[in-house]
């Protein structure tokens, strides 16, 4: 027995600590990883902090800016969005719940007559649902600086798409507002004409006022260079 123990007995002690080894090495190995995750999720934190420049946004023409002058919840969306341009993600997030609020307001409010067309209200609605998604990252604990990036872009994005949809609204009002003053001034009823006939007027009209400022032109005397008379 004596001699048993004597033989087994090194062999055990051998098998304990190869175990021991083994058990160490993972948990030295599972430290080193969950230090490296720990150092990872520090730095993308810590980026969420970073201010990023984003695109600017598309401002409406100075020439239409008092046909929206009353239009006081896009105004406001307007004001509320500019911070949007510049910001670190956690500063998006921590607007993204009033920026929703605001456009929703907007979405809901009484449109100008100029705007109540489908097309515009398709935009509108866009706005909202980036405006939503953006709102919904605040939920996700572990969002990074990408996705937030990423969001305010699409939001900036879908306001511009409002924007230049009132600019080309109102400057096609404006074109065809000159073309039926035209019309009325030579007396024809705009209601039996097509879009065509309308820009056939057009150029019609540019070509008369250049024939009239080229035959006014023609009519101005020389001025005569006295330097140069001979005595």
């Amino acid at each position: 027995m004596l001699l048993l123990k004597c033989v087994f007995l090194p062999l055990y002690f051998k098998d304990v600590k190869q175990l021991i080894y083994i058990f160490l090495s993972i948990l030295i190995f599972s430290c080193a990883n969950k230090r490296k995750d720990v150092s990872s999720n520090f730095q993308d934190r810590s980026k969420l902090s970073i201010v990023v420049a984003h695109d600017s946004l598309e401002n409406i023409y100075p020439t239409f800016e008092k046909e929206v002058a009353n239009w006081q919840e896009f105004k406001t969306v307007g004001s509320f969005i500019q911070k949007f341009q510049k910001v670190s993600p956690n500063e998006a997030l921590s607007n993204a719940l009033e920026l929703r609020d605001l456009v929703m307001s907007l979405k809901d409010s009484l449109t100008p007559q100029n705007f109540e067309i489908p097309s515009f209200h398709a935009r509108v609605n866009v706005l909202y649902n980036e405006t939503l998604r953006l709102a919904d990252l605040t939920l996700i604990p572990a969002i990074t600086y990408e996705d937030v990036n990423l969001q305010v872009d699409k939001t900036l994005v879908a306001f511009s798409s409002v924007t230049s949809k009132i600019n080309s609204i109102l400057s096609k009002k404006r074109f065809e507002d000159a073309v039926e003053v035209r019309i009325d001034a030579i007396g024809i009823d705009p209601s039996k004409m097509d879009s065509i006939s309308k820009k056939t007027i057009q150029s019609k009209d540019k070509k008369r006022l250049l024939k009239r400022q080229k035959s006014t032109s023609s009519k101005v005397p020389k001025l005569i260079n006295f330097d140069n008379k001979k005595t």
